[in-house]
């Protein structure tokens, strides 16, 4: 017997077990919007099941199919209850596109078609559409309808600064391809291009090789987009390739600059690395070697500010470019980040400079504009600063959102509705794809190694997957994730209709207690209709 059953995009159908969730085929949306409902399917029979679609919609809508991952560390460290299963599980996460209609199935297996309606170069019709599915796996036959109620109104553009760290050497990498080939720059835009298709509208520039997550001593592939030649003890600089890649971000559009930062990791004593034409010879003139509070790095930094400031106002960026001092410092190392924000601050002062650091003492003493903490210690944030941001990333377990494998999808879209109520601005993940151990140390598989090999809990280090083409594989978390961006969208769309007190009067219906960054319904029925029952005051409002 073959067995359908229409679910919501928040449900993850395992492969061992019947959904016990109540069927879901309706929900409305904006005619610019992306959406997404499931069909879950299993057949008592090993089958090659054919898959026949009636729609209107034609090309908009997108069939892909939900692959289990295996996970070894899906939990890391002891967590809360919220969670769906532990370590050493397989979890729902890959999506495959079904290109010819047909499907393999083992008998008595719970699969799940993942169905995604997509504006593309144009906006979608209004009105209920109906996207009707047919199964057959070769005895039964089995049809289901999903309805979408497009209504007759476009959401704003996402104000959120958004940006999930952009790792240009893990394509290197993982293609074998030589950094700047031009089968290079074809694959970092064929992967920023979906990545701005899903919200992110901020893009890691790395102007030199980011000194991110590299063991001390070792290095990661070089991807400095700077030219840097010395010649008789001065330095001359070369934006050549810093002009391919706004020109690319343009095209693809992106919006923001995050300067890659300027000072290692975790204390910002040493510096990135950075290469050099020196009197003809290319090496290494900057490293794990060289103190970032030194005379050296200084006079270095001085030169190239003068030359880079220039360069900014004349492409007229000035406005959208932000600059990092050291990632994730931490109070005992707060001698030598205060050294290095000075210089950086002294340089560059006339530019956002964000950090992502959660101890309330940094901002306090002035070492940090723009700080970003972890959704976890954010609350001491919270009407202190002036604009408020916040990231998350594998330290945050308990209570908060995040996207591990392992948590529900409910858990991944709420920072939607929170980041809306408490106004935030930005949000920064580091992880968009990172295929490399912890520290870089080698590369993996990031389909047979999700846990980069036993460093994260499956989820942290990345929202796609190597396709052979030379363009990224989605994943459900990467979709979920962006509607929770079309969520707060949603509700400031609301706010400019009926008003703050009321669209927070609907968003909180049916709480015991106010939405906060730990305390939220862990539900799935009470996100959707939270979310249709905004859509339908927006309706109203505007009279459709």
């Amino acid at each position: 017997m073959l067995k359908v059953i229409p679910l919501s995009s928040l449900v993850k159908v395992f492969s061992d077990e019947e959904p016990k969730q109540k069927p879901f085929n309706k929900l409305s949306m904006f005619r610019n919007e992306k959406t997404s409902l499931q069909i879950a399917f299993s057949s008592d029979v090993d089958s090659a099941l054919t898959l026949s679609v009636a729609s209107a919609l034609g090309s908009a809508v997108r069939f892909y199919l939900v692959d289990e991952i295996y996970s070894g560390l899906a939990v890391g460290k002891p967590q809360d209850d919220y969670t769906l299963r532990g370590n050493g599980n397989s979890f729902p996460d890959l999506l495959r596109p079904i290109c010819d209609n047909t499907l393999k199935a083992e008998a008595g297996k719970w699969y799940s078609i993942w169905v995604e309606v997509v504006p593309d170069e144009c906006l979608l019709p209004s009105g209920e559409h109906i996207v009707a599915v047919e199964l057959f796996d070769g005895k039964d036959k089995k049809s289901v309808e999903l309805v979408f109620d497009v209504i007759d109104g476009v959401l704003p553009e996402q104000k959120l600064i958004y940006t999930n760290w952009f790792h240009t050497d893990c394509l290197a990498t993982h293609y074998g391809v030589k950094v700047f080939s031009e089968k290079y720059w074809e694959i970092v835009e064929n992967y920023l291009r979906v990545a701005r298709q899903y919200g992110m509208n901020m893009a890691l520039t790395p102007i030199f090789t980011p000194p991110l997550d590299t063991k001390i001593g070792k290095e990661r592939e070089t991807v400095q987009l700077v030219g840097v030649k010395v010649e008789n003890g001065k330095y001359i600089f070369d934006f050549s390739k810093v002009d391919r890649w706004l020109e690319m971000c343009d095209r693809v559009g992106i919006e923001y600059y995050e300067i890659s930062h300027l000072t290692t990791q975790w204390g910002a004593k040493k510096c990135p690395k950075i290469v050099a034409d020196a009197d003809g010879v290319e090496k290494k003139i900057f490293g794990w070697n060289t103190r970032a509070s030194g005379r050296k790095y200084r006079e270095f930094l001085t030169a190239f500010a003068a030359e880079f400031k220039r360069y900014i106002y004349a492409k007229g960026v000035e406005n959208k470019v932000y600059f990092h001092v050291s990632d994730e410092p931490f109070i005992a190392v707060l001698r030598s980040y205060r050294k290095a924000s000075e210089l950086i601050k002294g340089l560059f002062g006339e530019f956002k400079i964000i950090d992502a650091l959660s101890d309330y003492r940094f901002y306090q003493r002035g070492l940090i504009d723009l700080p970003i903490p972890s959704n976890d210690h954010i609350e001491r944030f919270i009407d202190n600063v002036p604009e408020l941001w916040t990231y998350y990333c594998g330290a945050q377990f308990k209570k908060v959102s995040n996207r591990f494998f392992s948590m529900p999808s409910q858990r991944n879209r709420i920072i939607g509705y929170q980041m809306y109520k408490y106004k935030v601005k930005g949000f920064l993940h580091w992880g968009y794809n990172y295929w490399y151990t912890r520290f870089s140390l080698r590369k993996v598989d990031p389909f047979k190694e999700s846990d980069a090999g036993g460093s994260f809990p499956s989820g942290d280090s990345y929202v796609v997957y190597p396709g052979d083409d030379g363009k990224p594989l989605q994943s459900l978390r990467l979709k979920v994730f962006n509607d929770a961006l079309q969520d707060m969208r949603a509700l400031e769309m609301a706010e400019s209709l009926i008003g703050r007190e009321k669209t927070m009067e609907i968003l909180e219906k049916g709480v015991e207690t106010p939405i906060t960054f730990a305390e939220y319904p862990h539900s799935d029925e009470w996100q959707l209709l939270r979310r249709e029952e905004i859509n339908s005051a927006i309706r109203e409002a505007m009279g459709k």
